[in-house]
Formats: C-alpha cells, sequence, structure tokens
C-alpha cells in the first residue's frame, strides 16, 4: 500500500491559481488571437499587452496545463482550445468562463459564508437587487448572459435534438429558452416539428435574431410569459434545461405540475441539468454546481436522478427515466 500524499491536497487546495490562469486567458482573447494565426511571445506581449516579466511563465503555464502547445518559441492553440475559446467559432463556450471571471471568481470567496448562512454571495447580497432581476434589466448584459447559457449548454442541447424519439411528436415549448439554442437545435434536426420559446419579454428580440441567424424562424415561435404566474403553451413536449436547479423544492414541484397540465397524454416533459449521480459521489460537477446555486440563487440546488423521477410521479407522470447526455448534463424525462 502507498504512504499517504499531499498531492491531491495541494492541487485542490491552490487550483484556484489555474483557474484564473486560464479565466485572465479567456479574458484578454488569447485563444482567439491565437486561432488566427500562431505567435511567438514578443508579439503576444505587444498585441495583448502582457508585461515582459511574467508574459513566458503565464503562456507556458498554459502549455503545461495543456491548453496551448509551444513549438519552438511559437505559441499554438490546441484543438480544444481553438474549437471551444475562440470567440469567432460558433462553437465558443467561453461565455460562461466571462462570467465567471467578472463574478463567480470573488462571490465564491465567500462560500465560507454561505455554508453557514445558507445565504446567497452575489450582487444580491444584504438586500441588493436579485442577479436576474438586474440580468434583464440591462439589454447587453443579457445578451452576454444568455450567449453564454448557449455555449455552456449547446453539446447537452444537440444530444437531445438527436436523441429523443422525435418522430412521434409534432411540437415542443422550450420553457426558459434564453437565448433558444435548444429549440435551434431541435428544429435543425427535426425538420417536422414546430416549436415555442417561453421566456420573459426581454428575452424576445435576443431569441428572435437569434433564430433567423440559424434559418429555423419559419418553424419556432416566442411567447412571453413567466414560468410561475402564467401557464406553460401546450405542445407535445416541454423542455427545462438548467431550469430546475434554480429554484426551491417546492417551486420545483410547481415546475413539473405546470408542465404536466399543458402536456398532452403521451406527452413528455424534458428537464435536463448537472444531474447528480443518486450515490452523490460521482458527477462532481453537479455538486459543485449545486454550491453554486447556494451562491446565486436563495433557495435553488441541484438534484439526484431519482429525486426529480420522484417528483414527476408525485405530478402524476406514469413513467420516468434518466438519460445521461453529455459531459456533466443529464436528462430526467417524464411521460404523462
Amino acid at each position: 500500500m502507498l504512504p499517504p500524499t499531499a498531492d491531491k491536497i495541494m492541487e485542490v487546495g491552490l487550483g484556484f491559481w489555474a483557474s484564473k490562469v486560464l479565466l485572465s486567458a479567456v479574458e484578454i482573447e488569447l485563444f482567439t488571437e491565437l486561432a488566427q494565426h500562431p505567435k511567438d511571445i514578443e508579439t503576444l506581449q505587444a498585441q495583448l499587452g502582457l508585461h515582459p516579466r511574467s508574459a513566458q511563465d503565464f503562456l507556458d503555464a498554459l502549455v503545461a496545463m495543456g491548453f496551448l502547445r509551444r513549438e519552438g518559441k511559437i505559441y499554438h492553440n490546441t484543438p480544444d482550445t481553438d474549437m471551444f475559446l475562440d470567440k469567432r467559432k460558433p462553437s465558443y463556450i467561453g461565455g460562461i468562463l466571462e462570467m465567471a471571471n467578472h463574478r463567480l471568481f470573488g462571490f465564491w470567496g465567500h462560500l465560507t459564508e454561505a455554508l453557514r448562512t445558507g445565504e446567497m454571495q452575489n450582487e444580491a447580497k444584504g438586500g441588493g437587487e436579485n442577479f436576474f432581476a438586474a440580468i434583464y434589466a440591462e439589454p447587453d448584459r443579457l445578451k452576454e448572459f444568455l450567449r453564454a447559457m448557449s455555449g455552456v449548454s449547446r453539446g447537452a442541447n444537440i444530444c437531445i435534438a438527436e436523441r429523443l424519439p422525435w418522430s412521434n411528436y409534432k411540437s415542443f415549448v422550450d420553457v426558459g429558452t434564453a437565448q433558444g439554442d435548444l429549440a435551434v437545435q431541435i428544429a435543425k434536426a427535426n425538420p417536422h416539428l414546430s416549436g415555442i420559446g417561453f421566456d420573459l419579454p426581454e428575452v424576445a428580440p435576443i431569441f428572435e435574431d437569434y433564430v433567423a441567424e440559424q434559418a429555423v424562424g419559419d418553424r419556432i415561435r416566442f411567447i412571453a410569459g413567466d414560468f410561475f404566474k402564467d401557464d406553460l403553451p401546450n405542445a407535445d413536449v416541454i423542455l427545462m434545461g438548467h431550469i430546475l436547479h434554480d429554484w426551491s423544492l417546492e417551486e420545483k414541484k410547481i415546475l413539473i405540475r405546470k408542465a404536466y397540465a399543458s402536456l398532452p397524454e403521451n406527452g413528455i416533459l424534458v428537464a435536463y441539468d448537472t444531474v447528480i449521480d443518486d450515490e452523490r459521489c460521482k458527477n462532481l460537477f453537479g455538486l459543485l454546481m449545486s454550491l453554486n446555486m447556494l451562491i446565486e440563487t436563495p433557495a435553488g440546488f441541484d438534484y439526484t436522478g431519482s429525486d426529480c423521477c420522484q417528483w414527476m410521479k408525485e405530478a402524476g407522470f406514469r413513467e420516468t427515466r434518466v438519460e445521461h447526455l453529455i459531459g456533466p448534463d443529464s436528462m430526467v424525462v417524464g411521460i404523462k
């Protein structure tokens, strides 16, 4: 048996070092710059405003972490960073990292306080404006936030668009649609379907622009509403992507009951999040996301697949299942 080692403890305990290096690289658009063509250190210093004291350590740390590669004196993106961190590509997921850098990195410094008080640690702390209210009140900030949500969700959205038995259905509603990427991916993969994006009125122009860009505007339309105050639109399939985890247990159950009421017999509800494994020991990202809900929301939390199946059965769904999508995301499907 190997003796104990502190390696893992030190790696995780000082993990914010590596995190901030990556977040700063995204902030200064290093990967976007290198996606145009590889460059040497002097060129990067001049173009990105890097001080010579730290530039080499910064770039070589990214090489050591596997986010850049170096050939001689020339730095290149890796295939992953070229695909996902070049702002000019539709596959860009850096929006969520930009938000982590600008907001979450500081708020997570108050995790201990959150653990002791159960209270949010974001802009709403101490009676400040609710995060969602603040975001939705500023069009430019809202657009950035919704784009970030599309980037982090796209892989799961594509899986749902390809994997559900869509030939059995004619219509769908994406509840809390944001920019509308889930609705877009479903429509692109299934030309026979028509769909609705349902969200607050402020989202409408951002949704409609994105749907038009993706050339599916003839089959997807936007309906404005508040999913707690209004009935959900009727459709064969109702989807809630990264929605349930924002809310308390009772609010989760309300949304599930609303979906049940708006579905026809044999219609389905699809709820997807970073669903925690039933043993609560494998999906680390899901557990950390639940702690992020502690930081960001009054009562939100992530949940296990068996939890969600039970809530769906309480609402009347006759059959449920949990299916892994991609990365930390899984969907829970309820059949009415």
